[in-house]
Order: structure tokens, then sequence, then C-alpha cells
């Protein structure tokens, strides 16, 4: 972590409207954990006038910003880039000399990859493919270090130019919307909130799997770090935290297995989707085992042996447990601030984010919302609506989200199968991204757009994109939906060409008629 240059909780005299009595500060909005939209309101109230403590455990800036979407989403981009050079003379680009035709003789490449910490391509010999470029680990992590100390560094600015009260600390309820803050630099204070925030996120979540104990094994934010890259990595998990890992190492030239308990990787996404994405990884060399339930982890002379409950046994030199993420509730105290807790230790609250207790909320993760930082941003804005005294709430809205594969899965609003199940009579339209202009231009044919509409309103019911910048084009139909187009209206709007967003019009010319 980089270091804090702010003061780690400089107390009640930083805040002039912030009260003590007894022992106990009394300031207008606690919250406890800083994430997106802990560290967003916090901000935001203190801005206005109203008197703020928020403590943070270790990460300035949240989870996103740490250990999870920009470090992930950088360490992604690198590799891509690593594989754009690679195919790099199937686009007609060479280093030096000779000929630009894919396999003509005479041509010569120079790679420029160090290939690792040894840093030992200044002797290797100059004429080398750019199809054996590889990464230098060292490089690799620098650039995601910078990225991630460049965003923390700017959140030491502005957590005390909005003069909110932050303090890096652990915190632990001792009364009703009251916490003790056990200071990481020494010494504890007391605070009472008139309104609380809890905004605590969640951690990887490792299950009780027989020797898993007695192995070493990384999580998604281990494997950030990029100590070494695997002769084999085994994932356990085909989520959207396994597949994502699973597609970067795959891009870095490690050999994976991914090893899933459902039918299909992504289980909230439809058997094509699905199926594409799982062809995207074993376009990588990616090997992905379903309905694999693992039973057992052992050591091996290799690494680690995976054993699964109908017998399969898969090896590996690494281990990654991606089987997803856990809420921090635990020892906060919360029983004794009188919030209930799901069965799963989630946070309950209701469509305005209340929790059980009076003038306690809570958000993002914790609170059981949606696992995307842009989930969490919208808890904020609803939050600070309500705080303004105007009327907001969750229910209903419309959130899409991506996975960061290679190729890219976009979504938004219901697949298939769940509109189907929620008594829809509905229409699908699908169709290549191979029939996409812009796609052939950037050599990034795979994958499918996929579009599910209500058959009796015309009303678009959600959307699936894989393929190069999917993630940026299902926005498109969310506008759409959010402002009750009908799939016609979309499929007749003038889209910039060429463009990934043409695709839209495209696949909805292809919607079968009734």
């Amino acid at each position: 972590m980089p270091q804090h240059n702010q003061p780690a909780c400089p107390g009640p005299a930083s805040t002039s409207s912030t009260e003590k009595s007894a022992g106990t500060e009394e300031v207008d909005l606690l919250v406890v954990g800083g994430g997106k939209a802990g560290k967003s309101l916090a901000m935001a109230r203190a801005r206005a006038g109203d008197s703020v403590v928020m403590v943070e455990r270790d990460k300035i800036g949240g989870t996103c910003i740490n250990v999870a979407c920009i470090p992930t989403k950088t360490l992604i981009s690198s590799a891509r880039v690593l594989r754009d050079v690679q195919g790099a003379r199937a686009h007609g680009v060479v280093l030096t000399g000779g000929s630009a035709l894919p396999g003509a003789e005479g041509s010569t490449e120079v790679s420029t990859a160090s290939g690792g910490d040894d840093a030992d391509g200044a002797d290797q010999a100059a004429a080398t493919p750019l199809s054996q470029a590889r990464v230098d680990l060292a490089a690799l992590r620098s650039r995601k270090e910078a990225v991630v100390s460049g965003m923390v560094a700017a959140h030491e600015t502005m957590f005390p130019a909005s003069g909110m009260d932050f303090c890096l600390g652990t915190a632990r309820f001792v009364a009703e919307r009251t916490v003790d803050i056990f200071l990481a630099e020494g010494g504890t204070r007391r605070v009472r909130g008139r309104t609380v925030l809890l905004n605590t996120g969640t951690t990887p979540s490792v299950p009780a799997i027989q020797g898993l104990g007695d192995v070493p094994y990384w999580t998604s934010e281990d494997l950030l770090t990029l100590p070494e890259l695997p002769e084999h990595l085994v994932v356990l998990g085909g989520g959207v935290i396994g597949t994502e890992m699973a597609s970067l190492m795959g891009m870095l030239g490690v050999p994976v297995t991914v090893v899933h308990a459902g039918e299909h990787v992504l289980d909230r996404e439809d058997a094509d989707v699905a199926a594409e994405v799982t062809a995207g990884l074993e376009a990588l060399g990616v090997t992905v085992l379903t309905g694999a339930h693992a039973s057992r982890v052992s050591p091996s002379p290799q690494g680690v042996v995976v054993t699964t409950e109908d017998g399969r046994e898969v090896g590996g030199s690494h281990l990654l447990v991606a089987l997803g993420r856990t809420p921090v509730t635990h020892g906060l105290g919360l029983d004794v601030a009188g919030v209930e807790l799901d069965q799963r230790g989630f946070v309950v609250v209701d469509d305005h984010l209340r929790t059980s207790a009076k003038g306690v909320y809570a958000a993002g993760d914790v609170a059981g919302t949606p696992q995307f930082t842009h989930a969490s941003w919208n808890d904020f804005r609803v939050l600070r609506d309500l705080l303004s005294g105007k009327e907001a709430s969750t229910a209903g809205r419309l959130i899409p989200w991506a996975v960061f594969t290679t190729p890219e899965l976009g979504h938004v609003g219901m697949g298939e199968e769940e509109a189907r199940a929620a008594g829809h009579t509905v229409r699908v339209a699908k169709s290549p991204t191979a029939a996409v202009p812009r796609a052939k231009t950037l050599g990034r044919t795979e994958g499918f757009y996929k579009v599910v509409v209500d058959a009796d309103t015309d009303l678009i019911l959600g959307a699936a994109v894989i393929g190069a910048e999917a993630s940026e084009v299902v926005t498109s139909v969310q506008m759409a939906m959010l402002g009750g187009l009908t799939w016609q209206q979309l499929r007749d709007a003038v889209i910039t060409h060429p463009t990934m967003s043409e695709g839209l019009n495209i696949v909805l010319d292809a919607m079968p008629q009734p």
C-alpha cells in the first residue's frame, strides 16, 4: 500500500461542528467503511456543512480502487496489449525491415519485452518474432501500482478538502449509532452519529473444502500482486472473478484450468452466452470443467491437486480460489447496534437502504447490492437524496454489468431464460459480432449480439453483447430501456458507422417476425 500522507484521524478539533459529550463525540453523519457509497456520501454531506466522521480499516478509496476493479482492469489492459503485439503481424505490423505480409520471408521483427524480473531481454538475439513477445512482470506490477497509487493519492487530497474527519482504524458498535474507533496510529475515539452509514464491503470467500488449509492458495487479491507467473493455474470458480482471472492469465501465456460447480460458467447468464464466453476462454488456452464440485485439495510435487466429487483430479502449480465474496460484518458489534443480518451475513435493508436500526443505513456490497461499483454509486445517490429530504429508492433500477474477459461480455436487463421464467412472451434477436463492420476492422470478430424483447409490448427486456467494447455497447441498450423505447425505435436509430454500437442496428434488423 502507498504511504498515507493524510493524518490518520485528526479528531474533533478539526471539525468545528462536532460536539463532545461525556467523552462521546456527536456528529451529523458517521460512516463506517470507505467504499464508493460511503466516501461519496461523507464528502457530499461534509461539503454541505454537516459534521462527518468516516472510518476505514486500511484501503483509502475502497476495494474497487485498491484490490478489485481498477487493478484488475489495468492488468487486463496490459495483457491485451501483449496479445495485440503477438498478433501484430496479422495487421501488417513489423518492427524492422522486410515484408509486412504474414509469413513473408525476409521479415525481421524485434521483441522489446524482457520477459521477467531477470530482465534478460538485452542478452537475447535481436531478431525475435513479435509472436514471442512476453511480459516483464516487474514493469507490469509497476504500471498497476502507479495507477492505483495515483487514485489513492487523489482521495488523500479530496477527503480533507471536503471537510470530513477521516480515520484509519477499525470500528465496533458499543451502543445504538455509537462506535469505538481503534485508530491505526494508536488510541481510541468514541463517536455517535445522528445518522450512520455502513459501507464495509466484502472480502474474498474461502470455503470449507477438505485440505484447502494445507496448501498455499491465492485469492483474487493475492493474484493482483503477480509475484510470479504460474506454470499451470487451477481456478476454483467460474463466476465473474474466476473467468476474468482465467482470461487474464491465459493472455499472459499461462495454462489455466477452471473448475466450476455449475452447469456452465457465469451461472446467471443464458446457456448460449456462457458457452460463447467459454469458447473465448478456450481460445486463450483455458480448460473449463463444469459440473465439477471440488471436494478435496491436496499438495503435490508439482503444487496442488483438486479432486472433484465425481473423482476427477486437476493438478497445477498454483491455486486461485475465486468463489465469491463474503460481507464484512463480523466483529463490528452489529447486534449491539440492533442491525439485522441475513443468513449469509449481509445487512438487511429496504428499498431506501434503511436497516432494522433507526437512523442506520447500509449501502454497497455489504447491503446485498449487486457487487458492482456503479451500483454502490447509485446507492450513494439514493442516500444523498433521502438525507436531503427528497424521494429516492433502489426499487426497479436497471443495473448493467460487464465481464472483462476477452472478448468482453456486456449485459443489461433480463436474459432470455430469466424473461421466460418471469412470464414474458419473448422474441429474441441474435447475430454474430462478425457481422459488425467495426469488428472486422479491429480483427476481433468473436462473439454475438443478443436482444430479448416483450412480444406483446415491443419493449426491450434485456441484451447481452459479446465482443470488443461490449461493456460500452450495452449502455446504448440501457438508455433505450430507460427511455421506454421499443426495439423498433432502437433498430431505426441512426448509429455512427463504423462502431461496435452499430451492431445493435444489425441484430435488431434480424428480429424474427411474429
